[in-house]
């Protein structure tokens, strides 16, 4: 009894030098002095740092509200706690530093077990075990499933980092390509984009929460938190054990506060290879000819979000080869080529689509990806590369193939140049694909049985009628495998306009879109909304989808 009072004497007294240590440190550094044995640490604000970095310098943060915070240090001078506190201070933290014994801050660092498992660094990454993901994911697969687990959600005893952990696992169990937070006067309306519709999941997220959440984004995104009535775009990695997939981040104002949008770039959804796009027979036959070609320019157009980059991505890598050199200039890079060297554009730094296509024309390079010919030097540089002995690929604001055309010499590209240049053009939209679990046969009415055979027969002869022979429309139903909508994942359509020589004098006449599209047609095109029809009675898609992506369909005029 008498040896465990000496001991609680003797630690007592241990603990008293110790403070008084930290106040002579705090007086020479120049910050206040505070004992962290009864002060709250908040698990939020612990989560600015790792443990590992928190332990190795020396420092931690105790309590974060908005983008202020209090950070407690052993030793503000050292390099690394001082490195900290700068990198803090650039991402727009406004900080009150404190000077503690090793004591308190073992006291602070002992609350990281109540953080999430694996804590991410400030900016850049956040890691989630498979095990944390697949138990999500498991539970999350349906869009109402992620509303209750965030309303159930009890952020005053748990970190910030687990909700936005539930959001971006709800998000990849509903196959989502983009998180929308959308701020109203009350609450906080949160969405996901499936299959290109967006789909709400929750309209009350408590504004709370989205005020933690917004910070923990932008931390990670490497934005300014203190920036709120400005745009800012950023990115960061989640990190599922052996895969990796990046948010592109893009954070405004609003009249209620600011909205966020994360498109969710997943790896697999650009693994498609040549004959998974969802070409036509004869158009994959075009494209592997064109492809093969050692010089000229592929040109691919469609709208934001239909797909062009998966295209083009599978293209180049059916010509990756040990043997060629393949560079691309982007903005931004989406997702990550093994084999292929990517650039992406920074204007601070003058590298510009113009400028970079310089650049990488001095590395000798066989192909070139081009992200978009926004401007008349782009689209010169992109034409002289085409003609010199490079195979380019590039895409172009129109709103068909034959409109790529007139939108070059709108840019200010010389006729004579443009049809020796140009091998290809692609244009293409993404259609909601019938869910194979649950499609139910429709019976065909006789008079659109006609309509459709005499479709059929009037298409170009390069198109295999005997693919065609059995025609059968299906509609969406909706199962638990496609989340009742009776679609699941989308497929490309598309038409395909081969340059050739007699089009090329067409273009020297100065033919306008609608001549050209014309002559197009005459020489055997197969429009995008003809290849959705197709698709249509292959049993692949809708006509709703159709009509819905394309317009009214022309055949059911006839």
């Amino acid at each position: 009894m008498a040896q465990d009072w000496l001991k609680n004497i003797l630690f007592k007294g241990r603990r008293e030098a110790e403070e008084r240590d930290a106040q002579r440190r705090a007086l020479k550094l120049g910050h206040p002095y505070l004992n962290l044995a009864t002060l709250p640490v908040e698990t939020d604000a612990i989560e600015l740092i790792s443990e590992e970095e928190a332990r190795k310098n020396k420092i931690v943060a105790v309590e974060k509200k908005g983008n202020q915070a209090v950070i407690a240090a052993y030793d503000t001078g050292e390099q690394g706690a001082a490195a900290q506190i700068k990198k803090w201070e650039d991402a727009g933290l406004k900080l009150k530093i404190f000077v503690v014994s090793l004591s308190s801050l073992e006291r602070a660092w002992d609350f990281y077990k109540y953080s999430i498992k694996a804590t991410a660094p400030m900016t850049g990454r956040i890691d989630i075990s498979k095990e944390r993901i697949a138990e999500l994911i498991g539970k999350l697969k349906k869009l109402e499933s992620v509303k209750e687990a965030i309303s159930n959600f009890d952020y005053r005893k748990l970190p910030t980092g687990q909700v936005l952990e539930i959001v971006l696992a709800g998000a990849l169990a509903n196959r989502a390509s983009d998180i929308h937070f959308e701020p109203e006067e009350k609450t906080v309306k949160l969405r996901y984009r499936v299959d290109g519709d967006l789909k709400d999941v929750m309209g009350d997220l408590v504004p709370n929460i989205y005020t933690h959440l917004i910070s923990r984004i932008k931390l990670l995104s490497n934005l300014k938190i203190n920036v709120r009535d400005e745009a800012q775009d950023g990115r960061f990695t989640i990190g599922l054990g052996t895969k990796e997939i990046e948010l592109r981040v893009a954070i405004a104002p609003s009249e209620f506060g600011e909205v966020v949008v994360m498109r969710v770039l997943d790896p697999e959804t650009i693994g498609l290879e040549l004959a998974q796009l969802g070409l036509r027979k004869d158009d994959l036959v075009i494209v592997q000819e064109e492809l093969e070609k050692p010089n000229g320019m592929i040109l691919n157009t469609g709208p934001t979000g239909s797909g062009k980059t998966t295209t083009l991505y599978a293209f180049l890598k059916s010509k990756r080869s040990p043997e060629i050199k393949i560079v691309t200039i982007e903005d931004p890079i989406e997702y990550h080529l093994d084999g292929i060297e990517q650039t992406q554009v920074n204007p601070e730094a003058k590298y510009t689509f113009a400028n970079g296509l310089r650049s990488i024309m001095r590395q000798d390079p066989d192909s070139i990806l081009i992200g978009e010919i926004r401007d008349k030097e782009t689209a010169e540089i992109a034409i002289q590369a085409a003609l010199t002995g490079h195979l380019v690929f590039s895409t172009i604001h129109a709103n068909n193939a034959a409109g790529a055309i007139p939108r070059l010499v709108d840019l200010g590209v010389k006729p004579t140049s443009i049809g020796p240049a140009l091998n290809l053009i692609i244009a293409q939209r993404l259609i909601k694909r019938l869910c194979e679990k649950c499609k139910q046969k429709e019976k065909i009415e006789a008079d659109m049985k006609t309509k459709l055979e005499s479709f059929v027969k009037s298409l170009s002869g390069r198109v295999d009628k005997n693919d065609y022979k059995e025609i059968n429309i299906y509609n969406p139903k909706g199962c638990d495998i496609c989340g009742g909508s009776g679609y699941k994942g989308r497929v490309a359509i598309y038409e395909l306009l081969r340059v050739s020589k007699e089009l090329e004098a067409l273009m020297m006449k100065g033919a306008g879109e609608i001549e050209i599209q014309e002559f197009a047609l005459g020489q055997g095109m197969v429009t995008i909304q003809q290849d959705g029809i197709l698709k249509v009675i292959s049993g692949i898609t809708t006509f709703d989808e159709v009509k819905k992506i394309t317009g009214p369909i022309e055949f059911l005029k006839i």
